[in-house]
């Protein structure tokens, strides 16, 4: 957004249709920003619980029985082969084979740093639903100021 030209617009001159636009447009990045949000959410527990099944590897012996998922709701038995090195998805397809405590610190760096987007994706959030707010209240005076302007026609007209 660097070298971004922003201009200041007084949303009390801005006639009720635009206002109306613009109130849908902060609607729908609010719905956007609400759907990454619970996406991130998403992704930062399902790290949070891979690190925690690292952890868990650390106390265990080759030989220990354990399930193994294929899905997320589909687990086969199978039999612990290896207690020092563990494969991670690291996305696309790609796995890495890391040292347990290289895997954990790795788990660890992914929650903070979905965290920290986490974090953003709700400052600008509250952001889009204070702007949406002021345009609420712009919209609702220039209703209320119309009515008023329409009544005392109306009275103005009776005498």
């Amino acid at each position: 957004m660097a070298g971004e030209n922003v201009t200041t617009v007084d949303l009390s001159e801005l006639p009720l249709p635009r206002l109306t636009q613009i109130k849908q447009e902060l609607d729908t990045q609010v719905e956007i920003f609400g759907s990454s949000l619970q996406q991130l959410k998403i992704a930062q527990k399902k790290y949070g619980d891979s690190k925690e099944c690292v952890e868990r590897m650390q106390n265990m012996k080759e030989g220990n029985s354990l399930l193994v998922p294929l899905t997320d709701s589909m687990y086969v038995p199978g039999e612990l082969d290896e207690t020092k090195k563990v494969l991670i998805d690291i996305g696309t397809g790609y796995y890495v084979e890391k040292e347990i405590p290289d895997a954990i610190d790795y788990f660890k760096r992914k929650v903070k740093f979905v965290t920290t987007q986490i974090e953003k994706v709700q400052q600008i959030m509250k952001d889009k639903l204070i702007a949406r707010e002021v345009v609420i209240e712009t919209m609702e005076s220039k209703i209320q100021a119309t009515l008023a302007a329409q009544q005392a026609s109306v009275a103005a007209a009776k005498s």
